[in-house]
């Protein structure tokens, strides 16, 4: 990969903590180009939150669509360097009581 072309950006998420969300999380990341230069992940019983520094010369909004997509993503913040630019806030679609309605939805 080139460096002079290649940007870093900084994502923010809280994802429900079932077994699958980081490996998938991960993996969307990957197949969009994009590298992990350094994660963290907190958990605690209802979800996982999630902060990782990615570079890639690909655009940063097609990786933004794909997590959104996830339904186990409850918030989502990317920014580029330090400063955010994309937000999304599920609210209470990813209260631990709406869990089981949205498991069924996808067949969970």
């Amino acid at each position: 990969m080139n460096s002079s072309h290649t940007n870093t950006h900084t994502l923010t998420c809280r994802m429900q903590a079932e077994p699958v969300a980081l490996e998938r999380l991960c993996q969307v990341a990957r197949i969009r180009g994009f590298h992990i230069e350094q994660m963290e992940v907190r958990s605690d019983t209802d979800a996982l939150e999630i902060r990782m520094r990615l570079s890639g010369e690909r655009s940063i909004d097609m990786l933004r669509a794909q997590l959104e997509k996830l339904h186990t993503v409850c918030t989502l913040q990317i920014g580029v360097g330090v400063a955010p630019v994309s937000r999304l806030d599920r609210g209470q679609a990813c209260s631990p009581a709406a869990w089981p309605e949205a498991q069924a939805h996808w067949k969970l």
